[in-house]
């Protein structure tokens, strides 16, 4: 018997999947591979008839990862981009949506190079800026999609402010919540309609499965949403279903140290003779530090920062050992990531100039080593670079 009681967050993580089989009584939910279900007669279901519509593994996921985010309903799928794909395919020709200025490159590249295909528009802008948004809104305006913070620069968007200009317009906001995971930030709580992530990063934890979820908040829109996950089909496999789910059960403990982590070496590049900026929203000096606090109960394990001299970057990779130069983002082990030529090499330069994603920037995905490694590792990457290029012009 599932136990309905309010768990505080933790327990709820913890407890994913344990409360599920009373046949067995198992603590870990069983992974069902099948495909088909028997029908008990006709025109009678057991409420599974074929595992890309609903199968049992995936749904004690979408279970929990709803009532984690406080939405009304769950889709596991099978990446980030097919969680994206699927709530876009909610627009259609003419549509129109406003979109975070700072953006991650794959959605850049989904918005511009495919929905632009289907005769959906974006338009970009500072998601902070209410005058902006409002000047950006048109009759066919259907959504407004926020990255908070964003990747990679850790610009803050007040949500609910977002939230409470959307509403009166008729238009959705939705919610890339993949940095900070409903156990530092839950959008639909504050006013969003749709939340979506890459649970491939923070969620699953580990750098081992492929997984996108979207939460949704309402009736009308959670089963429009139901009847797009089912339709377009890029569902979440039962095996990576109970694996994410596995992740998720430690997520708590994870993002602790993960935020710990990653303030520490923030401040550490702060006092860095060798740094000329660094961007994390749990620092004071961070124009997002407010609404960040306000909004959220903790911060991500992910941050940029910028060297003085750009010669330095090469080096600085080639140098780190503990820390591995990668992409991707939210797992155990400490990435470290090149934004420019990686992560956003699909948005235009001259976007990316204007943003400030150049040259000169690093992004550093925080894991759970322990602190005095990571410095040390970091401290010397950033001593090699410093030595190379001394020596080059001596």
């Amino acid at each position: 018997m599932k136990d309905d009681r309010q768990l505080k967050i933790e327990s709820a993580l913890a407890q994913i999947g344990s409360l599920e089989d009373p046949q067995t009584g198992g603590v870990t939910f069983p992974i069902y591979h099948s495909t088909a279900y028997r029908h008990p007669g006709l025109g009678r279901s057991t409420g599974f008839d074929y595992t890309r519509t609903k199968n049992p593994t995936r749904s004690v996921l979408e279970e929990a990862s709803a009532k984690l985010e406080a939405g009304d309903a769950g889709f596991a799928c099978s990446s980030g981009m097919a969680a994206l794909q699927t709530v876009f395919a909610l627009f259609g020709q003419g549509d129109h949506l406003i979109v975070s200025l700072d953006l991650y490159g794959g959605t850049y590249r989904l918005l511009e190079r495919v929905l632009s295909r289907f005769g959906v528009k974006a338009s970009y802008v500072d998601t902070n800026d209410l005058e902006g948004i409002e000047r950006l809104r048109t009759p066919n305006t259907k959504a407004v999609f926020i990255e908070t913070p964003t990747n990679p620069l850790m610009m803050v968007t007040d949500i609910k402010a977002v939230a409470d200009w959307a509403k009166p317009n008729g238009i959705l906001t939705i919610v890339d919540n993949t940095l900070l995971t409903p156990f530092f930030q839950r959008p639909i709580e504050l006013g969003a309609d749709i939340v979506v992530h890459s649970a491939t990063k923070y969620l699953g934890g580990h750098n081992d499965v492929l997984a996108g979820l979207i939460v949704t908040q309402g009736k009308e829109l959670s089963e429009e949403m139901f009847f797009l996950h089912n339709s377009i089909g890029a569902v979440l496999s039962p095996t990576d279903s109970y694996q994410l789910m596995r992740g998720m059960k430690t997520l708590a403990l994870r993002m602790e140290r993960h935020e710990s982590n990653a303030l520490t070496l923030a401040r550490f590049l702060q006092q860095h003779p060798q740094i000329e900026a660094v961007y994390h929203p749990g620092l004071p000096e961070h124009p997002g530090h407010d609404v960040q606090n306000r909004q959220s109960s903790g911060n991500t394990g992910i941050f940029s920062f910028k060297v003085k001299d750009a010669r330095w970057i090469d080096p600085i990779l080639r140098h780190i050992r503990l820390i591995a130069f990668a992409e991707s983002l939210g797992g155990v082990e400490s990435l470290m990531t090149y934004p420019a030529i990686q992560t956003h090499a699909d948005i235009p330069q001259e976007i990316r100039d204007a943003i400030g994603v150049d040259d000169k920037l690093l992004r550093f995905s925080v894991g759970i080593e322990h602190i005095d490694d990571l410095i040390a590792d970091l401290g010397g990457a950033l001593q090699a670079a410093l030595n190379e290029t001394e020596g080059a012009e001596a």
